[in-house]
């Protein structure tokens, strides 16, 4: 059960930026800090890949409601990627079963992205960007500073991270307000989008019947 709490930390840090514990614990592979990290993530391949998907977040991530969008889409993708990372270190270890690692990782990663996507949505309630890119900077320090201290410390590192778990839950909990309110604004543009693009292509306009032709 060695292996345990590198695979919840991974997890934890994989729902916050997945890409960034791909090339981390490749990078921390590949120079022999470490022997825990299966070959396949020390792979050159892996590691560009992984560094030009990070550099995308970086920038993604501290954009009003592009951030909450990127979140959208990687509500599948941290989930994989933490049970991916799970199962590969544990059939690295040979101390765990992969199955049961893969759930660890895929579960923990999947509650920690929830955490960061409902506090983006709360964040994007204010016009402001400024706590935009102090939120995605705190998160990126904050997995590169767990997965560098699970190195050398991963039952501390598995602690802190599972109360920073417990804390980003009841973080989200009082906030549901504002997340309720960025989803009422989100829902309310698209509406204002539908209600624009029907008065601009039905009857009267242009294109449209009894309006003038368009082009």
């Amino acid at each position: 059960m060695s292996v345990l709490p590198l695979v919840f930390t991974s997890g934890w840090a994989s729902g916050i930026n997945a890409y960034a514990v791909v090339l981390l614990l490749g990078i921390f592979g590949a120079t022999g800090i470490t022997d825990e990290v299966p070959a396949s993530l020390q792979r050159t391949d892996v590691l560009l890949v992984a560094a030009a998907l990070f550099l995308c977040e970086a920038v993604a991530d501290k954009i009003p409601y592009l951030d909450s969008a990127w979140d959208a889409v990687h509500t599948v993708i941290r989930p994989v990627s933490g049970a991916v990372v799970g199962a590969l270190l544990a059939g690295q270890s040979g101390s765990l079963s992969d199955l049961a690692a893969g759930a660890v990782g895929g579960s923990t990663a999947l509650a920690s992205h929830f955490v960061k996507a409902g506090t983006r949505m709360a964040i994007n309630t204010s016009p402001e960007p400024v706590t935009n890119i102090a939120a995605s900077t705190a998160e990126d320090l904050g997995v590169a500073g767990i997965i560098t201290f699970a190195m050398f410390h991963p039952v501390a590192a598995a602690i802190i991270a599972g109360a920073l778990l417990l804390i980003g839950l009841a973080l989200l909990v009082f906030m549901w307000s504002r997340i309720r309110r960025f989803l009422r604004r989100r829902a309310q543009r698209k509406e204002e989008r539908r209600i624009a693009h029907a008065a601009r292509s039905g009857p009267g306009g242009p294109g449209g019947p009894g309006g003038p032709p368009g082009g």
